[in-house]
């Protein structure tokens, strides 16, 4: 590689080094890729004495579970595509003293995973803000890459959006703007184009369960939910894939999934510190939550095997 870096700051001008439509615009087969979410470096011992708007001034078991997550994704044969970790990548918010010690303490862990499975970064209301601004926005630019673009894998349309845009644009209304703008001629591009399938990777679920369900933190509002899915369905998007809940969680609607994948990090619910292995088919997007150490037991290799015949 040119530098150590370039893992983390391969999203650039809405597109991703490696991974671009006149690379990967064909069907090869089948394959597979891992889908995680919310290392998010410090809530663990926030949560644990009450101060999850602090940002977090431990955080080694984080560290240690995303080292554990790295070690398994690389022993995986055959080998991941991509993974996507989409979103709350660190706990500390933009004006936190926590927030650079916590971010070089992740890309620490994350510069072990394999050179070969390029690594994809959604962003998430921790990166960003809860009311993002230009300069947060910019500030996850320079430091992760680009807040929303497109790739493609293998024939595959995967679109990276910034979800908080959809939340709360209040601090930034022509960063949503252009972001929704870019979002339409994707679809319109999309709907036809010969993509076997497309996806999309965003921090906030369109829901949790149900596409009726109330508003609230842990999912988008129903008229923005709404809009999404009509636009979505128009589209032909097989699959949404989030974090944030930090259990899992989701649903089905139209033919589009809605899936919610629990945490690296800190657990909110029973499930335990895990990662979603997606198996991409040429008619289906087959997916499974694995705890890290499920996902360290070579039984899972033979499984992906059988998928991928």
């Amino acid at each position: 590689m040119a530098g150590e870096d370039d893992i983390f700051l391969r999203a650039t001008q809405r597109t991703y080094k490696g991974l671009t439509q006149d690379e990967e615009r064909e069907w090869r087969g089948p394959f597979c890729f891992i889908q995680a979410a919310d290392p998010q470096l410090g809530l663990m011992k926030a949560w644990r004495v009450g101060d999850c708007d602090g940002g977090g001034d431990e955080w080694t078991e984080e560290v240690r579970l995303t080292q554990q997550a790295v070690r398994a994704v690389n022993e995986l044969r055959p080998r991941p595509r991509f993974v996507a970790l989409c979103g709350d990548l660190i706990h500390a918010m933009p004006d936190s003293p926590f927030r650079e010690e916590q971010e070089k303490d992740l890309k620490e862990a994350l510069r072990l995973t394999d050179p070969d499975i390029p690594l994809v970064f959604v962003s998430g209301n921790h990166d960003l803000g809860n009311t993002p601004t230009p300069a947060t926005v910019e500030q996850f630019r320079r430091t992760w890459g680009d807040d929303y673009f497109s790739f493609w894998v293998g024939g595959v349309l995967c679109l990276v959006l910034n979800s908080q845009l959809f939340f709360d644009a209040s601090g930034c209304p022509q960063l949503a703007e252009a972001h929704d703008a870019w979002l339409e001629r994707q679809l319109q591009s999309a709907a036809h184009s010969t993509a076997r399938h497309v996806l999309v990777f965003q921090h906030i679920p369109l829901y949790l369960r149900t596409p009726d369900e109330d508003d609230e933190y842990f999912n988008l509002q129903r008229v923005q939910r709404a809009s999404l899915l009509r636009r979505f369905h128009q589209a032909g998007v097989k699959a949404v894939f989030s974090g944030h809940y930090h259990r899992n969680a989701g649903g089905s609607h139209g033919g589009l999934d809605m899936v919610v994948s629990s945490a690296i990090g800190c657990q909110l619910g029973d499930d335990p510190h895990g990662v979603r292995v997606v198996v991409v088919t040429a008619d289906e997007i087959i997916h499974r939550y694995h705890s890290l150490e499920q996902l360290s037991e070579r039984g899972i290799d033979e499984d992906l095997k059988k998928l991928l015949a």
